[in-house]
């Protein structure tokens, strides 16, 4: 008879592409990982790895098993979504993925009142930037990830998600607070067609967003630096290097920055996604749930 957890093992090898990532998705060691696959390869007869390189890939009886492992994995997390639905109990664990502002603003008062009313859920976060976190929910290595979209330009969700919309989340140029603009009560986008800006890394929904948004106004950006953190994208307008968009839900404000609200309402939308089949999970249910309310005052 096949063993679930080493069928799970070489699900995660098959998704991450190689056994130290699948390491990394199931928090054991490389060698905990080679020993459940060689341990399913006796169980089968066959050779499931052979080597490609520096790594390994799937031989043709690998990927066969693999992909019935993925079919009866979704199976066992259908069984015990209907189980923990049918006793109805907030019990269990639920993995969270987020952003970091959204970890920051929402994270806090959310893990707070679960802890709270549902003593016997843990909930285990970690940062994610949202593509990252998308990708995590569908492989099955996070429950529930906080994504987000911008109010010209929408992310598409992709088949087998569901999603429930968190809140709307109002942007701001922040600028150094010795630039001309700093006192204006509000500003468009043209104001700043000359400014040097300050963004994303390339290859990020919300960098390419800032250039879509920026060209759409007839603007050409000049990106001087680029940063993930909103940290360190408002230290270097603090130090005179730029401007940058900035939303407000777990916002910094260092000294020597103002931020001027855009007359165009720059929003992000953001939202809670998972997997269709963990939607019965009274535990999923429950995270929404708080994620909602410590959403509900923030909202612009």
């Amino acid at each position: 008879m096949l063993n679930l957890e080493r069928l799970r093992t070489l699900d995660a090898v098959a998704r991450h592409g190689s056994v130290s990532g699948a390491a990394d998705g199931l928090h054991v060691t490389t060698s905990a990982v080679s020993q459940q696959l060689s341990k399913l390869e006796r169980e089968v007869g066959q050779q499931l790895l052979a080597k490609n390189g520096r790594g390994v890939r799937l031989t043709d009886a690998g990927q066969l098993l693999a992909e019935h492992a993925a079919r009866i994995l979704s199976q066992v997390q259908m069984a015990q979504a209907d189980i923990e639905a049918q006793r109805g109990q907030v019990v269990g664990e639920v993995r969270v993925a987020a952003f970091p502002t959204a970890a920051r603003g929402l994270f806090p008062a959310a893990l707070a009142a679960l802890r709270e009313g549902h003593p016997e859920l843990r909930v285990r976060t970690t940062e994610l930037e949202p593509e990252n976190g998308v990708r995590a929910v569908l492989r099955g290595d996070a429950d529930l990830a906080l994504v987000l979209d911008w109010s010209n330009k929408r992310a598409p969700v992709p088949g087998g998600l569901e999603r429930a919309h968190l809140l709307d989340d109002a942007a701001d140029v922040a600028l150094p607070a010795g630039h001309p603009l700093a006192g204006r009560e509000a500003a468009d986008l043209v104001d700043f067609a000359d400014e040097e800006w300050v963004s994303w890394p390339e290859g990020e929904f919300c960098h390419d967003w800032l250039m879509f948004t920026l060209r759409s106004q007839g603007i050409e950006p000049r990106i001087g630096h680029l940063a993930g953190e909103h940290h360190t994208q408002l230290a270097l307008v603090a130090a005179g290097l730029g401007v940058c968009v900035t939303p407000r839900l777990g916002r910094p404000v260092p000294e020597g920055v103002v931020f001027v609200p855009v007359r165009q309402q720059v929003r992000r939308h953001i939202y809670a996604t998972w997997r269709a089949d963990a939607g019965r999970r009274p535990s999923v249910r429950a995270v929404v749930g708080a994620l909602r309310a410590a959403a509900e005052p923030l909202g612009s």
